[in-house]
């Protein structure tokens, strides 16, 4: 039962990782490949904040470093006009020496400065309470963060941005700044990826360099899951389908180790894990769609 408390768990922390990525791929319609580095620019930035015992300014010290690296990724776009993807690639490149720089080695430990061990420790929370405490407080921070977002897609500037993200050429026949939207777009997707990024630091303890591997598949897997569930509807349900796949895919994961499904090696193979899980998540609604266009088909020659 632990192994699934811990996974619902990081699903809500990484909830804020699938948010981010929901922004960039589905909004802004741009295969934005920054996520790892901005992911661990934010533990990064996050763990040497809080070390100096400022750990709750180290969440705004992590989403700012977030929406910085957004900006550049933005502006390499808009400005210089490299392609999206190429702009992601050099915007994360360059993250991984920052993030070196930053920490000052691989990895850096806080624990004591974490906000979850000192929030257990003003409770006096300890042993297995601590997974449904911590359970509790990611749910809650997913949740406010997730209302926030919401409703700020539904202001004039974030209308803005779902706009420039479903045609571009409309948007600059109504006057509206696209560079800008793109850029704020970026930003707040990255601030939510590096936000991610500290929440986990905190909730572990500390920060490494690995941390940051593979979370762009992650992300995706999380929004695929949550639309092969909920389908494309609207932004608010497309943002909050993309936690619930978050969640969705922990879950799945815990219980392939939980139940050894590949055997000894099971915690070594979770990207052949997520690998499947995303091939299905694409796999599944394709050969839906073909029975159901064979089912038309056959229908068809039937009435001719």
């Amino acid at each position: 039962m632990q192994v699934y408390i811990t996974a619902i768990e990081e699903g809500f922390l990484y909830g804020l990782l699938a948010l981010g990525i929901y922004i960039s791929l589905r909004i802004l319609d741009i295969p934005d490949l920054t996520t790892e580095g901005s992911f661990g620019f934010g533990s990064a930035v996050a763990a040497v904040v809080a070390a100096q015992g400022f750990s709750l300014l180290s969440f705004i010290a992590a989403f700012a470093a977030g929406v910085l690296a957004g900006v550049i990724t933005g502006l390499l776009q808009t400005k210089l006009r490299v392609h999206p993807v190429l702009a992601g690639i050099i915007t994360m490149s360059g993250l991984y020496s920052v993030n070196l720089m930053v920490r000052g080695s691989s990895n850096l430990n806080f624990n004591d400065n974490s906000v979850f061990t000192k929030i257990f420790n003003l409770l006096g929370i300890a042993g297995a309470d601590k997974k449904v405490a911590g359970l509790i407080i990611g749910a809650a921070v997913c949740v406010i963060i997730t209302v926030l977002v919401i409703i700020f897609f539904r202001t004039h500037l974030g209308l803005c941005i779902r706009a420039t993200g479903d045609n571009q050429d409309m948007v600059k026949a109504s006057s509206i700044n696209v560079d800008f939207s793109l850029i704020f777009g970026l930003a707040l997707a990255n601030g939510l990826i590096a936000l991610s990024g500290a929440l986990i630091s905190h909730y572990l303890g500390l920060s490494d360099q690995s941390f940051s591997n593979g979370m762009l598949i992650y992300g995706l897997a999380a929004v695929i899951i949550g639309e092969a569930i909920f389908g494309k509807r609207n932004v608010a349900l497309g943002l909050i389908s993309a936690v619930v796949g978050s969640l969705i895919y922990k879950i799945i994961v815990a219980f392939v180790i939980d139940v050894s499904l590949f055997g000894k090696n099971s915690e070594n193979l979770m990207k052949l894990t997520c690998a499947i899980i995303v091939a299905a998540t694409l796999v599944i609604p394709e050969i839906k769609r073909q029975i159901e266009n064979g089912k038309i088909k056959k229908e068809a020659r039937k009435n001719a």
